[in-house]
């Protein structure tokens, strides 16, 4: 049986979500413009810094809850290493679908709203209800995949 649009990229999330350094959670992000992939990201240290799987995790080491003191995390999140990669090499996001591995925290929330993302389709949940209400308040189309 040959997969949908959706279950095609959200595959290939999974598959980018192997690349992640996090000690804590895998994540993998597709953004996708008309059925072609135009960038995709991974939550891990910034480029030439040294990854949580070699030094640790400050936010494990302290005990802090998921989804709280964001800022203590070395880590970028996969939405927002896709943005990123979609401006260094000039493709515009406007209008176009991400699909996650993670329903996003408030901080890729914000930077999805602004990023002009239109529909996200994620699979499991995060403990964060802002981000939720934010992304409502948006008119961005959500879609959860089991």
């Amino acid at each position: 049986m040959r997969a949908s649009w959706d279950e095609y990229f959200m595959e290939i999330a999974e598959i980018v979500k192997t690349r992640s350094t996090c000690l804590r959670r895998q994540v993998g992000a597709v953004i996708v413009k008309d059925n072609r992939i135009i960038t995709t990201g991974y939550n891990g240290a910034p480029s030439g810094l040294r990854h949580c799987l070699e030094i640790g995790c400050e936010r494990q080491r302290l005990g802090v809850p998921s989804g709280e003191r964001h800022e203590l995390c070395r880590a970028l999140h996969a939405e927002q290493n896709a943005i990123i990669q979609a401006a260094k090499l000039g493709i515009s996001t406007e209008g176009a679908t991400i699909y996650i591995t993670l329903q996003p925290c408030v901080i890729c929330a914000k930077m999805l709203i602004n990023a002009g993302i239109k529909k996200i389709v994620h699979k499991g949940e995060y403990p964060d209800e802002l981000s939720r209400k934010m992304l409502d308040e948006a008119g961005i189309e959500i879609q959860v995949m089991e």
